[in-house]
């Protein structure tokens, strides 16, 4: 009877300590994983925020380079234009200018002293009505390259070797070895301006001013 009591005490005892290694275990194991899934919410949360520098980084290079590609296409459109008066109180034009080796030559020559150029014939010439030229000093080097123009809109400029704008007011059918230059945008007020360009007191011709823009 002693000894099924005593064999009886050493199952529980055996049961009991197996039971408490194996929660030990788990519990472990429930710690290890614990740990486990801690360290990659860390990771995932470290990823997720590199992510966001990341991108919030090339949002930022993006706006910037954006900001300068406005800057250049700002200062680039300031370049392609010059004003334009008829005569010394006229109202001024501006002048629209393509993108060519004569408009930069043009713009590039104009940037170093404003043009004054005067108009020696202005109704004594084929087609006065609908056009004027004006003839640049002989020691400004301008290239260009011509093409056969049949056909005008008012507004229209033109380079015409040697040394020659020209300017057509009125839409013409007028043909012509031309290299295109630029245009004005026109209006009633800038055909008037032109017209009326007064002839230079004690002088036989009138004048038409080229500055550069600021």
């Amino acid at each position: 009877m002693n000894i099924l009591r005593k064999i009886s005490v050493i199952l529980t005892f055996t049961l009991v300590f197996t039971f408490t290694l194996t929660g030990c275990g788990q519990s472990d194991k429930n710690n290890k994983n614990n740990r486990e899934q801690d360290n990659n919410s860390k990771t995932e949360n470290q990823s997720s925020q590199n992510t966001d520098n990341t991108l919030e980084d090339t949002t930022n290079m993006e706006n910037e380079n954006t900001s300068d590609n406005t800057s250049n296409d700002t200062a680039a459109e300031k370049e392609k234009e010059l004003e334009v008066q008829f005569g010394d109180d006229g109202t001024p034009f501006i002048m629209h200018l393509y993108d060519n080796d004569t408009a930069e030559a043009i713009i590039r020559h104009v940037g170093t002293a404003n043009w004054r150029l005067p108009i020696y014939h202005y109704d004594d010439y084929d087609n006065w009505e609908v056009m004027q030229y004006y003839d640049i000093p002989s020691r400004y080097d301008i290239p260009s390259n011509p093409e056969t123009i049949t056909s005008e809109k008012a507004g229209e400029v033109y380079y015409s070797e040697p040394n020659r704008i020209v300017l057509f007011y009125k839409d013409a059918e007028v043909s012509g070895e031309y290299t295109k230059v630029g245009y004005f945008d026109f209006t009633e007020e800038f055909q008037s301006a032109v017209e009326n360009n007064p002839t230079v007191p004690g002088w036989s011709n009138k004048l038409v001013l080229i500055n550069s823009i600021d």
